[in-house]
């Protein structure tokens, strides 16, 4: 059997546009593409060569998944991004007015959680000690 990886998750948002700005600030990513998409929706994909976050928003208005994502099959619990430096990642994502929490130091790196502007949560963790 050949390698896997994960190429792309997607994600409903209300912004595709925001949100492919907020993940260029984030983490240095590009869009590799955006365009009209399934329904008459708008779709970027935000990212790096190999993987990408497919930021989708379907025509008309959207709403907010409430309640714990943990506890409903199917639920996205969130994204996680593995960067270099967690330390600027973080002052980043705070400069930009995001509350961090569950920080967390053990085996086999550092991590920390975010929650952006659709609730979507994100893990950023570095490998790097």
């Amino acid at each position: 059997m050949s390698s896997a990886f994960l190429e792309h998750v997607n994600v409903t948002v209300s912004d595709p546009e925001a949100t492919a700005k907020r993940l260029e600030s984030w983490f240095g990513w590009k869009v590799r593409w955006k365009g009209a998409s399934l329904g008459g929706g708008t779709t970027y994909h935000i990212g790096n060569e190999t993987s990408y976050v497919a930021a989708y928003s379907p025509p008309g208005t959207t709403s907010k998944v409430s309640g714990d994502s943990y506890s409903h099959h199917g639920g996205l619990n969130h994204i996680a991004v593995v960067v270099d430096d967690i330390d600027a990642a973080e002052a980043v994502i705070k400069a930009d007015g995001y509350h961090t929490h569950n920080h967390g130091d053990y085996e086999p790196g550092r991590r920390f959680y975010f929650d952006d502007d659709d609730g979507i949560e994100f893990e950023v963790v570095s490998y790097t000690k």
